[in-house]
């Protein structure tokens, strides 16, 4: 568990981007250099909590602190970047085959990104797959 040098990982989802810096602390964990205690809604609470509560069950407790910066898409998809972020530099910082075992088993998306995007529109219709209805009267 030693880490002398802070370590960065990003995470994203849909149009969101999360860089988490894990440095060795007091296991303060920060989103946009706010608490996640401080988050407004619970489930967005609880979304942070789960990659912590499986690392301090599989590794007594966390020595680290992580804070983490995201920008664009929504608040979903930022909470669900910073979640991937979080859980990301915690098996990076930890080093440990248990954890990450643990995660993948918990969450496959906590360590591996959802690479879905959004589908350009085509020329000249409304949306990406509706096509123009024709009529013949």
């Amino acid at each position: 568990m030693e880490m002398l040098k802070p370590i960065m990982v990003s995470g994203k989802r849909k149009t969101a981007i999360a860089k988490a810096v894990i440095r060795p602390g007091t296991g303060r964990i920060t989103i946009n250099r706010i608490p996640y205690e401080n988050l407004t809604n619970m489930f967005h609470r609880l979304l942070i909590k789960e990659p912590l509560d499986i690392a301090v069950k599989i590794l007594g407790k966390i020595d680290y602190d992580v804070s983490v910066e995201v920008t664009g898409g929504g608040t979903e998809g930022q909470m669900d970047a910073a979640r991937l972020s979080i859980a990301k530099a915690l098996v990076q910082a930890s080093k440990s085959a248990e954890l990450k075992k643990a995660m993948v088993e918990y969450d496959r998306s906590m360590l591996v990104a959802d690479v879905r995007r959004k589908e350009p529109y085509k020329p000249g219709d409304s949306k990406a797959r509706s096509k123009r209805q024709k009529s013949y009267r």
